[in-house]
């Protein structure tokens, strides 16, 4: 069987970027090299494509790992040589499909998904709309919350609205206990929990910092549940998954930097009709936010059993400690053959796309 010749793209300008790496080198490590070709694109962080070992490594530094496993495999790797020559005439001519791994702006919200489209390149995840939805928080609680689909309390400002922000208002409005947050940003980077005025406007400016909108949010007393969803017109959820946290919140610093801050319960110790309640209620917003291929939906669950979606992640991590792979573990899907199934997800996607008419001639 001829192989498929794959476009891993990694890295980029997002504050995400260590973690896009990261990601980018569990999925090589789990593709089936009998199946792949593999053409890297190491993005470094101004922005600039790179191809070829040497000057990926060069210029994504974090790459370098990534990179010694392949050589071990060199017939799995396809020479930027060929590349070149497709540029020539066609992208699209040189590989079958891309698998964006780009966690956060300028890879998740949808402007590197509109570039593949442009250029008839299947790929691997949400197209342009819902990638651009899931990426803003604020964007993605309005339509849940049109849909009928819980979520929690919230105030959201743009820049020019900053100088209106008072912890006075906040704490009327949210209670004590905010969360601090850019609107469109993941991993948890630029977060702040926030307890006391002191800490308040610390917080604000440093989620403006990150981005021009940002989201305050009421603190929920609840479990943190995940489940991981896959699919095109007919999705599916997998088992749930809970974070356990043991220190302030699920931060970047616990997410990636030190995995004994944090214990993921898979599956999570749930009643079956609260199960079912919440992967169905993950259907509902995947299908809600234009999502197709793959995304992670995190909700709260209270005491009373009432249950809220926190947010959408529509490329979720794909280290060796991410929910999104694990989950599809614990589901019977093994990692290599979910990749296989998002790679043939994007394929069927594309094909469907393609019958569509794109001129007014009758």
């Amino acid at each position: 069987m001829e192989k498929i010749r794959l476009a891993i793209l990694f890295g980029g300008r997002s504050s995400e970027h260590d973690i896009s790496v990261k990601s980018a080198e569990s999925i090589i490590r789990n593709l089936d090299k009998n199946k792949y070709e593999i053409l890297l694109v190491g993005v470094d962080r101004e922005g600039r494509a790179h191809f070829g070992a040497d000057f990926i490594s060069t210029n994504v530094p974090l790459a370098t790992p990534l990179l010694e496993d392949l050589k071990k495999n060199a017939a799995a790797l396809i020479y930027p040589d060929r590349f070149a020559g497709g540029i020539d005439g066609s992208i699209s001519a040189c590989i079958d499909a891309a698998f964006p791994i780009f966690h956060g702006s300028y890879g998740e919200d949808g402007a590197i998904q509109g570039l593949l489209r442009m250029l008839q390149v299947p790929f691997v995840g949400a197209g342009v709309l819902g990638s651009a939805i899931g990426m803003d928080k604020d964007v993605t609680k309005r339509l849940l919350r049109e849909a009928g689909i819980p979520v929690a309390k919230h105030l959201t400002y743009e820049r020019h609205e900053k100088n209106g922000i008072t912890y006075e208002k906040t704490v009327s409005k949210l209670g004590n206990v905010v969360f601090v947050k850019p609107a469109s940003l993941g991993s948890s980077v630029g977060v702040n929990k926030v307890c006391v005025e002191a800490e308040f406007y610390d917080a604000v400016a440093e989620a403006y910092s990150y981005d021009n909108k940002i989201i305050i949010e009421e603190y929920i007393d609840g479990r943190e549940i995940e489940c991981a969803i896959l699919g095109n017109e007919h999705p599916e959820a997998s088992v749930l998954g809970e974070i356990i946290v043991h220190g302030c919140f699920y931060s970047y610093s616990a997410k990636y930097l030190n995995e004994y801050n944090v214990n993921l319960k898979i599956p999570a110790d749930l009643t079956e009709e609260v199960s079912v309640k919440i992967r169905e209620m993950a259907v509902k917003a995947f299908k809600v936010l234009c999502c197709e291929g793959m995304a992670r939906v995190d909700f709260f669950l209270k005491d009373n059993a009432e249950v809220l979606v926190n947010e959408i992640n529509t490329i979720p991590g794909f280290t060796e400690i991410s929910m999104y792979p694990k989950l599809w573990e614990a589901s019977g899907v093994e990692y290599g053959e979910l990749l296989d199934r998002l790679i043939t997800l994007a394929i069927s996607r594309y094909n469907r796309d393609n019958d569509l008419r794109i001129d007014s001639s009758y």
